[in-house]
C-alpha cells in the first residue's frame, strides 16, 4: 500500500543531546571482534559508556570490558572503536545489534532493563503465535472516530507520554527458550499518519491487520490515523492495533482514556508510573495456591473441544440484533435469572450441536472469555495487561430437556469458573489430560472462543473536556478478534444499544462460520419472542434448523454486483433499495452503522468510491446498469463529500430510463439512527 505517511515517535524522556542513529558497516570486519560503529546525531560519551555497561550486565559475552574511543568526523558524525580490556572473549560473535539497540534507546546512567517473568497465559498466547508463523492478523483492532481538530504532533507526544507511565507500552518478549518480558526505556507506540483521502479506510484496516505485530519488538500497540489536522472540520479515523499476548481489549480502552487526558494536558500525562503494573500482577499470581484450582478442574474436567464445521477460507462476518431485539433478549435472559452472556453461550452450544449433526444427548464444549480482573488485587481493574482469559465450558445438550435449564446451567458454570479467572486454559489441560502436570501446557487452541465484551466506563469528565476543544470521539468499535482459535465469536453492544456479533475464522471455513453466525443471530432474535416455559431444547434446535430470515450484515464482501456490496438483503423481492455512496475518506463503519440501524424492508447496498476495479467507462456504466435494473424505489444516501457524485449518478440513472431516485445527503456528525430514519422516510415518499 503506497501512501505518503509518516511515523511519529518521541523519546520517553529526552536523552542527552537528542536521538542517535547507529550505522553498522561490517564489510571486511572480523565478526568476533568489536565492530567499528558510525554514530549519527549528538553523541554523549557517558551514554556510550552506559550502553557498554548494560551490555556487560546482560551477560552476552564472557567477562570482558571494552574501552570506547570516539573519533569525530568532518561531517559531524562520530566513529566508535572498541578495544577489549580484559580476558579474550572467545569465538562468540560480538553482539553488535544489541549494542546498537542500547545506544539508540538508553539514557546515561540506568541499569539493565527490568525483566518480568511472563504469566502462563502469556506463554500460551506467545506459543500460539509462534506455532503459526506467517499467519496474518496476530493482532486485535479497535477503531475510533475523532470529530474536530486534531494536532498530529500533540497526538504523538500524548501517546508517548502514556508510554512513560505504562510500562506495558514499552514491553517486548526476549528471544530465547525462556521468553522473559523486558520493558525498554524510550520505546513507545508506533504512530502512523495518512493524509486525508490518501487511502481507503477499509483497505488500511485490512493491510494493518495483515501486517500484524511482533511481540518481540518493543511496543505492543500501534496507532494509525487517517486525516486530521489543526483545522480539520470533518472526521479523523484512529485505528488501534495491539498484540493479545501483552494487551487485551479492556486494556486498550483504559489506555485510550489516558491518551485523552494526555492530549487535553498538551501532550503530557500528569502523574507517575502506573501501580500496580505487570510485575505486581505476576508476583500476585506466583503467590496463589493452585491446589483448590486443581481440585476444581479435577472434579469438573472440560470435555474435548467441539469443532466448528470444517471448510476453506478465512475472514470475518458480522450480524446485528436491533436495540429492540436486544432489549427483548436481555429481558428474556433476566426472566431466566441469567445474564445475556449465558443466553449467548446456550444458543452457541445449540448451533454447534446442530452443525455437528448430533443426535440425542451430547456434551458441547467451547471456550468462553473471562476478564481476568475478578481477582483480589487492588487496582487490577485499571491495569493494562493481557488478562482476558479463555476458559473451557461444557454444555450438556439434551433435546428432551427444558430449554430454560440450559442457560441456567451455563450461568452456574460461569459463576464457578469465575473463581479461577487467573488460571490459564493450558494449565487446566495440563491438570486434566493424561500425563498430568508434566504435559505441555501451550498446545494450539482448538474449537471456538466466545467473547462477550465488558468495557471499562470512561471517566465522566472526559467528554465535556474534549468538547471544550471542539472535539467529539466515538465509542471505540471492535473490529473483531483474531486469536489462536479456529473460530472466535465476539459480542458487544453498539452506541445505539444493538447487539453486534462478529465471527472471525482462521481455519474453520468462512461459509461455515457465516452459517453458524446467521443461525445464532436468528435464534437470539426469535427465542425471546416465541419461547415459553414448556419449550424444550429440541424446539429451539428446530428453530435453528429452519431457514434464517436474515443474513449476516456488516463487513462487505458477501455479495457484490460490480462495485456494489450488499450490506443487508431485502425482506422480499421488489421492495426497493437504499444505496449508500461512500466518498473517499468516509469511514466504512459509519455507513455500516447506518445499514444496521435501517428498519425498512428495503435492501441496503454500498457503492464504493471509484475506481472500482479500474477507472474505465465500462466500470462506471456497469454500476449505472446494476442500479437501473433494481426493482422498486431507489434512494441514494451519502455523507458530506459524496453529494456531487450522488447527484451525478442520479442524473445518469434518469438518462438510463429509471425513475428519478431520491437523494439524501447529511453531515458526518449525524447519528446513524437519524440518517437511517430519514432514508426510510424518503423511500416511502418515492413509492
Amino acid at each position: 500500500m503506497a501512501t505518503d505517511h509518516s511515523s511519529h515517535t518521541t523519546p520517553a524522556r529526552a536523552t542527552p543531546g537528542g536521538p542517535m542513529t547507529v550505522v553498522l558497516d561490517l564489510a571486511g570486519q572480523d565478526p568476533a571482534a568489536p565492530p567499528v560503529l558510525e554514530l549519527r546525531g549528538p553523541v554523549d560519551p557517558h551514554r556510550v559508556e552506559a550502553a557498554l555497561d548494560r551490555l556487560g550486565r546482560l551477560g552476552t559475552r564472557p567477562a570482558c570490558s571494552w574501552l570506547p574511543s570516539l573519533e569525530p568526523a568532518e561531517d559531524g558524525h562520530h566513529t566508535l572503536r572498541l578495544t577489549p580490556d580484559g580476558p579474550a572473549a572467545g569465538d562468540a560473535p560480538f553482539p553488535a545489534g544489541l549494542l546498537a539497540d542500547l545506544l539508540t534507546v538508553t539514557e546515561s546512567g540506568p541499569g539493565p532493563a527490568p525483566r518480568i517473568e511472563p504469566t502462563p497465559l502469556q506463554r500460551e498466547l506467545l506459543a500460539d503465535a509462534d506455532a503459526h508463523p506467517g499467519t496474518e492478523g496476530w493482532c486485535e483492532q479497535l477503531a475510533v472516530t475523532w470529530s474536530g481538530p486534531l494536532d498530529p504532533d500533540r497526538l504523538g507526544a500524548a501517546w508517548q507520554s502514556v508510554a512513560e507511565r505504562e510500562s506495558v507500552l514499552r514491553a517486548a518478549f526476549e528471544e530465547g527458550p525462556e521468553p522473559w518480558i523486558v520493558c525498554h526505556e524510550g520505546a513507545g507506540p508506533e504512530v502512523l499518519r495518512f493524509p486525508p483521502g490518501s487511502v481507503d479506510w477499509h483497505a488500511l484496516v485490512e493491510a494493518d491487520r495483515r501486517r500484524g505485530l511482533d511481540p518481540r519488538r518493543p511496543g505492543p500497540l500501534r496507532v494509525t490515523f487517517l486525516g486530521g489536522g489543526p483545522d480539520a472540520a470533518g472526521s479523523t479515523r484512529l485505528l488501534l492495533s495491539f498484540h493479545p499476548a501483552l494487551l487485551d481489549d479492556w486494556s486498550v480502552r483504559l489506555l485510550l482514556h489516558e491518551f485523552y487526558r494526555a492530549y487535553l494536558a498538551g501532550g503530557e500525562l500528569p502523574g507517575g508510573t502506573r501501580r500496580p503494573d505487570l510485575g505486581d500482577y505476576t508476583r500476585w499470581l506466583a503467590a496463589q495456591d493452585t491446589a483448590p484450582a486443581r481440585e476444581f478442574w479435577r472434579d469438573a474436567p472440560p470435555g474435548p473441544a467441539t469443532y466448528p464445521p470444517a471448510g476453506a477460507g478465512a475472514g470475518q462476518v458480522r450480524a446485528r440484533i436491533t436495540p429492540e431485539e436486544s432489549e427483548r433478549l436481555a429481558a428474556w435472559a433476566g426472566g431466566l435469572g441469567c445474564p445475556e452472556s449465558s443466553a449467548l453461550h446456550a444458543v452457541w452450544a445449540l448451533a454447534l450441536y446442530r452443525a455437528g449433526g448430533h443426535e440425542g444427548a451430547a456434551d458441547i464444549s467451547f471456550s468462553a472469555a473471562v476478564s481476568g480482573r475478578g481477582i483480589l488485587l487492588d487496582g487490577v481493574e485499571r491495569l493494562p495487561a493481557a488478562l482476558r482469559n479463555p476458559l473451557p465450558m461444557t454444555a450438556g445438550v439434551n433435546p428432551h430437556a427444558p430449554l430454560a435449564d440450559l442457560p441456567a446451567r451455563l450461568r452456574d458454570q460461569a459463576l464457578d469458573v469465575s473463581g479461577y479467572e487467573w488460571v490459564s486454559q493450558g494449565r487446566v489441560r495440563s491438570w486434566t489430560r493424561p500425563g498430568g502436570p508434566a504435559a505441555p501446557a501451550a498446545a494450539p487452541r482448538t474449537g471456538s472462543l466466545v467473547v462477550f465484551e465488558n468495557r471499562p466506563r470512561p471517566p465522566g469528565d472526559l467528554a465535556p473536556a474534549l468538547a471544550a476543544l471542539g472535539v467529539r470521539v466515538s465509542t471505540p468499535e471492535t473490529l473483531g478478534a483474531r486469536t489462536g482459535f479456529p473460530l472466535t465469536l465476539v459480542a458487544h453492544r453498539d452506541d445505539e444499544g444493538g447487539l453486534v456479533l462478529t465471527a472471525t475464522c482462521l481455519g474453520s471455513g468462512l461459509a461455515q462460520a457465516e452459517d453458524l453466525l446467521t443461525r445464532t443471530a436468528h435464534a437470539l432474535r426469535e427465542l425471546p419472542r416465541t419461547a415459553t416455559p414448556a419449550t424444550t431444547v429440541g424446539g429451539a434446535l428446530a428453530l435453528l434448523a429452519g431457514p434464517p430470515d436474515r443474513a449476516p450484515r456488516g463487513r462487505p464482501g458477501a455479495r457484490r454486483v460490480a462495485a456494489l456490496t450488499e450490506l443487508r438483503p431485502a425482506a422480499r423481492p421488489g421492495t426497493g433499495t437504499v444505496c449508500l455512496l461512500r466518498a473517499p475518506g468516509t469511514p466504512l463503519s459509519t455507513l455500516t452503522r447506518v445499514a444496521y440501524a435501517y428498519r425498512g424492508p428495503e435492501a441496503v447496498v454500498l457503492l464504493r468510491p471509484p475506481p472500482y476495479a479500474d477507472a474505465s467507462a465500462p466500470a462506471a456504466e456497469a454500476v449505472v446498469g446494476a442500479l437501473a435494473g433494481l426493482g422498486g424505489p431507489l434512494v441514494l444516501g451519502a455523507l458530506c463529500g459524496g453529494g456531487e457524485r450522488a447527484y451525478a449518478l442520479a442524473g445518469q440513472l434518469v438518462a438510463a430510463g429509471r425513475r428519478p431516485p431520491g437523494v439524501v445527503l447529511t453531515g458526518t456528525a449525524t447519528p446513524a439512527g437519524t440518517f437511517a430514519h430519514i432514508l426510510e422516510t424518503v423511500v416511502r415518499r418515492t413509492r
